[in-house]
């Protein structure tokens, strides 16, 4: 068993903002008495609370849990009966300001994202350590996400522009309809870099699981870790993976 398993969480332990599914959470509950399990994604930490931690059963291990949101940038564990923060690369409300007036621009300049049209909730979302641009909103409906850029060159094309007019920041592929964007280095490499310091667990030996571990996928940053990866096709192929760690 290794010492440690990370997973991304949309479209690796759940579907894109959904729960986890009453199976998923039982199979996470029976791995986490066996090791440590850590989740990261781009979302915020009360995205993560209500997709994980609140499906979870009330006795289950989160001595073991590791929450790693906004794509690394924060660090919380479990701790004397709370989610204690052990870290955060919080942005300055200067330079998240900066960012939000480059999101604007480049929409309008490459004529991707139209502002002056509704979207399903807020576009840009100041996260503390990091800003998530959601061409179509926070909250908009899966089938819409998942038809805006199927084959990611829309996004790849705001990541392009992003990082020409942002060089000290590192822009990164997010959910199916979003770029998150947070200070150079801080990625998804850079948070398990940082539990693995912490827990003291060799990068080698520690398991990635997730859905875009692809040139240019939301996954890609653990690729230049030494950590061992395990790519998966959505959360049925993750639930099997997890069953098949618990039967060894």
């Amino acid at each position: 068993m290794p010492p440690l398993v990370m997973f991304d969480l949309d479209q690796t332990l759940t579907e894109s903002k959904q729960p986890l599914t009453p199976h998923m959470a039982e199979l996470l509950a029976r791995l986490l008495v066996k090791t440590r399990v850590a989740v990261i994604s781009g979302g915020g930490l009360p995205q993560f609370l209500k997709q994980v931690v609140d499906q979870l059963s009330p006795d289950v291990k989160l001595s073991h849990l590791y929450l790693l949101p906004t794509s690394g940038a924060t660090l919380y564990e479990w701790r004397d009966g709370a989610w204690q923060k052990v870290y955060e690369e919080e942005l300055s409300e200067k330079d998240a300001a900066k960012v939000a007036r480059a999101i604007r621009a480049v929409a309008a300049e490459t004529g991707l994202v139209d502002f002056s049209i509704p979207s399903y909730g807020e576009r840009i979302e100041y996260r503390g350590s990091q800003v998530t641009f959601s061409a179509n909103g926070q909250e908009a409906p899966l089938e819409i996400k998942a038809r805006w850029d199927p084959d990611k060159s829309k996004r790849r094309m705001l990541q392009k522009a992003l990082s020409a007019c942002l060089p000290d920041f590192s822009v990164g592929m997010g959910g199916s309809n979003s770029v998150d964007i947070t200070y150079k280095g801080i990625d998804k490499a850079y948070g398990l870099t940082k539990l693995a310091e912490r827990l003291n667990v060799p990068i080698r030996e520690i398991v990635y699981v997730g859905d875009q571990l692809t040139p240019g996928g939301n996954d890609e940053a653990v690729l230049r870790t030494l950590a061992k990866t395990r790519a998966v096709n959505g959360p049925s192929e993750t639930a099997l993976f997890i069953a098949s760690l618990l039967s060894e």
